[in-house]
């Protein structure tokens, strides 16, 4: 699949919003928990590393990555184990 701005949009936007992994073509994944802590543009998304006093807000920390590069975007809710809360 490829992924457009729009439709990694139309993803932050859903309501209500499900926290998602971006996953990238070198393996490497980054957890969204909010929609505000990505910022889409025509060819990256800029994701922002939340602070560790209010989860809604950057802390300084932001990586690009390219659309391009992105392969899958998953629903954190299911990667997290109900009974001990750790990623399988």
């Amino acid at each position: 699949m490829i992924f457009t701005p729009e439709l990694v949009k139309a993803r932050l936007r859903e309501q209500p919003f499900v926290p998602l992994q971006i996953v990238t073509t070198s393996g490497q994944t980054y957890d969204v928990r909010h929609p505000d802590l990505v910022f889409v543009t025509e060819e990256s998304l800029m994701v922002g590393l939340p602070s560790s006093k209010d989860p809604t807000i950057v802390s300084g920390h932001v990586t690009r990555v390219a659309l391009a590069h992105v392969t899958e975007l998953r629903d954190l809710a299911r990667l997290v184990s109900p009974s001990n809360g750790t990623t399988p």
